[in-house]
């Protein structure tokens, strides 16, 4: 009995993942969005089958306000909580679902509007918890055309050398001092965000209990509160590209596409 109670006392510690997406039905640019048909599909069901088909996750629900989509994710086989519907931000979404569904370490936001999400970037939010040190993480890609460097829309991220963010913005960020706006490109790495989260549980927790920040109200960044509240953000970087779908147009494009 001795033995067997030292072994299991040096056994290491199984971290669980618990994937989570975020869906409402009220988007004021594409009300409905999560049910949208897309070849024969819904977006909230390729979204939820691509997260399935990660290496790292335990398990996959769907956190929505909406009866449509909870009862549309549980028609197609998948598992679905119902959330208030007075969220914010799909990180207060995720601290509900982890509260009703206790027993996980990390929580991974996956963003609902990205039905062709590659399965390898969500793995790569969840191996930067492989470090004890991590307590949030997320995503960025190397930035390669001027419309993108730009463009208002597509958030820009700055790293430190220990790969964390220093800071987002949706200015162009850093300025190239002394060049023209057409040479920025060969001057200098930049990265623009892209929107999937990791975040320890505890600290989840923790920082829907933040008040909106002077920088998060600035930029309209929900990550922005993390950091000016000390929180540092680990960040792993693909080459992957998304498509997020938030209007009728971006929808029609991803049509055309396929």
């Amino acid at each position: 009995m001795q033995q067997s109670s030292t072994a299991d006392a040096s056994a290491p510690t199984v971290t669980k993942i618990l994937g989570v997406i975020p869906a409402r039905y009220a988007s004021t640019r594409f009300p409905g969005k999560p049910l949208i048909d897309i070849e024969g599909k819904s977006m909230i069901q390729r979204v939820y089958e691509q997260a399935l088909k990660t290496e790292k996750l335990d398990e996959v629900v769907v956190a929505t306000d909406d009866e449509r989509i909870l009862m549309h994710v549980r028609a197609f086989g998948g598992r679905a909580i119902l959330t208030a519907d007075t969220h914010q931000s799909g990180t207060d979404r995720c601290a509900e679902v982890a509260q009703k569904l206790p027993g996980f370490d990390i929580i991974i936001n996956i963003q609902g509007d990205e039905p062709f999400i590659d399965p390898k970037q969500i793995d790569m939010v969840c191996t930067c918890f492989a470090s004890s040190d991590t307590v949030l993480a997320t995503l960025v890609k190397p930035i390669t055309s001027e419309e993108e460097l730009f463009n208002v829309n597509s958030p820009k991220v700055v790293l430190n050398k220990l790969s964390e963010a220093i800071y987002f913005s949706r200015s162009t960020i850093p300025h190239v001092r002394g060049k023209e706006q057409t040479e920025w490109l060969k001057s200098h790495q930049f990265y623009k965000h892209i929107g999937i989260y990791g975040y320890r549980m505890d600290t989840l927790l923790s920082i829907t209990k933040l008040p909106v920040s002077i920088l998060e109200k600035t930029e309209a960044l929900e990550q922005l509160r993390w950091i000016e509240n000390g929180y540092r953000i680990k960040v792993a970087v693909t080459d992957i590209e998304t498509t997020a779908i938030d209007t009728p147009d971006d929808l029609q494009k991803v049509l055309n596409q396929m």
